[in-house]
């Protein structure tokens, strides 16, 4: 029996994916070269993909104003990140998980402060039963299974009583890593990657009810 629902933050509950790649364009583009998708992509999900900063260096072939660019693109990001709501879908998720009884939980590569600044924002701070970080960590961050048998420890639940949600190939494998049925749920910029690890991809958390997932997982 499913005993709870982990969600994975960044591009799965918001999808700032989309907020992060059009940003990074922007940088790249305002120094005249192009943002390289394919490298931009392993470090979707994770802590240890390629560096936006080196990669800009690269293509310049000298160095760029890197304090200058970091504050630019945070501005802009911050000012993006207002406008974005959770995904369609998954407040419905979240509700019905509670009228169900389960507990739900955030298993994230990022930090804790970015996750808080943005459920306060969304007013969500009180909904979850666990939230785990690597908070910088890049031992702990995904692909590797610690976030998530770390937070299997905090809910006391088994693998096999648990559904995750990521949308990344680095989120869905460090699920599957723990022993957890993970549903791949894409976002604009993770649907071109390969999400053929997860149990089943849903294009839209509206498509199958709470209820309807949980029978097929049953």
């Amino acid at each position: 029996m499913i005993r709870a629902l982990l969600f994975d933050f960044d591009g799965t509950l918001i999808d700032t994916e989309t907020i992060d790649l059009r940003t990074w364009t922007e940088v790249f583009e305002a120094h005249g070269v192009a943002v390289p998708l394919d490298r931009f992509a392993l470090r979707i999900g994770t802590l240890t993909g390629p560096d936006e900063l080196d990669e800009l260096d690269a293509l310049l072939e000298a160095p760029c104003d890197r304090e200058a660019v970091t504050a630019t693109r945070r501005r802009r990001e911050l000012e993006l990140l207002e406008l974005e709501q959770l995904r369609p879908g998954v407040r419905e998720y979240l509700e019905d998980a509670r009228e169900l009884g389960l507990r739900v939980g955030i298993v994230s590569s990022s930090s804790r402060s970015w996750i808080d600044m943005n459920l306060e924002r969304l007013g969500l701070v009180d909904c979850w039963a666990a939230v785990v970080c690597a908070d910088g960590d890049t031992t702990r961050c995904k692909p590797s299974p610690a976030l998530y048998l770390e937070a299997l420890d905090v809910l006391g639940v088994h693998a096999d009583q648990v559904i995750a949600f990521e949308d990344s190939p680095n989120g869905i494998a460090s699920a599957r890593a723990a022993g957890i049925v993970c549903v791949g749920f894409p976002n604009e910029v993770t649907s071109a990657l390969d999400l053929s690890g997860a149990d089943l991809v849903l294009e839209s958390l509206e498509d199958v009810s709470l209820a309807d997932l949980l029978e097929r997982v049953g």
